[in-house]
């Protein structure tokens, strides 16, 4: 594209979502930096401007109407069109997760936040997604969130989670069934797993930087026309659903 892509990420005060924005704005991107935080989301704004990106600010709480409403009056105002969205918000739910004592708030916290937010977003950005030449749309889901991995007794799946894990199956349904209503359109949208990653989302004890697990977000977000769409992807390549 000729003039410069615009792309919103959510969650983009911290962590991987933070890096999300930097590595989009470090290919010369201008990024909406979503947050519901205004103080953190104005100190990554301001890091970000201060690292050479071309960075705003959104005030967005992806669980809200109003809110989300807004933030894409905001963009059409600032931009007039969006290129790439990036669902990165999320929330584990909080604990105990075993499905026996599972808190079912627990529960409806983490579909509120992964899965209606994802869908509440996406809707409202849509129109904006479609005055784009290139338009993306990367959902950030996990790979605990893979059914064929999670009936596999040999593969490496976490702890027991009964609001988060499924949270996370259920937005891989929802990116399907996004990519079967647009497949005649120029919309990609994909799922990418960032991988076992430090965030204060699993008390830092992930073993890969933000960095790191921002690259399959960059990847997906920059794909070709001619890339896929209603995949499920990690670093390593494709996820099983």
């Amino acid at each position: 594209m000729s003039e410069k892509t615009i792309v919103l990420v959510t969650g983009a005060n911290k962590g991987i979502g933070y890096e999300i924005a930097a590595g989009l704005g470090a290919l010369g991107w201008t990024v909406g930096v979503g947050a519901r935080d205004e103080e953190r989301r104005e100190a990554a704004v301001e890091k970000l401007r201060a690292g050479g990106v071309d960075a705003f600010g959104v005030p967005l709480d992806v669980t809200d109407d109003a809110s989300v409403t807004a933030a894409a009056r905001l963009i059409e105002e600032h931009t007039g069109r969006l290129d790439v969205l990036v669902n990165n918000a999320g929330v584990t739910g909080g604990g105990p997760q075993e499905p026996t004592v599972v808190d079912p708030a627990a529960v409806r916290a983490a579909v509120e936040t992964n899965v209606i937010g994802v869908l509440r977003v996406t809707n409202a950005m849509l129109p904006l997604l479609r005055r784009s030449a290139s338009p993306r749309i990367v959902n950030m889901s996990s790979t605990v969130g893979s059914l064929t991995r999670q009936t596999d007794p040999d593969a490496e799946t976490g702890p027991l989670s009964a609001a988060y894990s499924p949270s996370k199956s259920m937005l891989n349904a929802l990116t399907i069934q996004y990519a079967k209503e647009l497949r005649d359109t120029n919309i990609l949208i994909n799922a990418g797993c960032p991988g076992y990653t430090a965030t204060d989302l699993n008390g830092f004890r992930g073993v890969r930087t933000p960095e790191q697990g921002a690259a399959i977000a960059i990847q997906l977000a920059s794909l070709p026309d001619d890339g896929p769409t209603g995949g499920f992807f990690e670093e390593a390549g494709v996820v099983p659903w």
